[in-house]
């Protein structure tokens, strides 16, 4: 009984095949729309190729990037309890509406820019 299956399986593959295969070459034609108007592939790794703007790396309420990803990474410690980032940011001498203002800033500056996003990553695996 399972050879029957088996072959039922395959005969709804291979039916399925040219849909599977118009649907293959439409994201490439896509992909190759894309790129033909400079649009990355994968915009964060072009963000290393991407020059961050002066006031994108200003720090927020005192804490610049490299802080911020510092602290946010201390939370592993903590099972990524967000409530305890205020506590490990007074470690470093930023005061909770510093800190909380601080998070507001920079989430929005990375949710914004994929170059600062990167930046930030490499700050938070210590890759910086």
């Amino acid at each position: 009984m399972g050879l029957f299956k088996q072959m039922k399986d395959m005969k709804t593959m291979v039916g399925a095949a040219p849909g599977l295969i118009d649907q293959a070459n439409q994201l490439s034609a896509n992909a190759a729309a894309m790129q033909a108007q400079g649009v990355p592939a994968n915009p964060y790794m072009a963000a290393q190729e991407i020059a961050i703007p002066a006031d994108q790396l200003e720090p927020v309420a005192g804490v610049d990037l490299e802080t911020f990803a510092q602290v946010s990474a201390g939370l592993a410690a903590y099972n990524y309890d967000t409530s305890k980032a205020v506590e490990i940011a007074a470690t470093r001498g930023i005061d909770e509406t510093s800190w909380t203002t601080a998070v507001d800033g920079w989430n929005e500056r990375i949710a914004a820019n994929p170059a600062v996003a990167k930046q930030f990553n490499l700050h938070y695996t210590g890759r910086a």
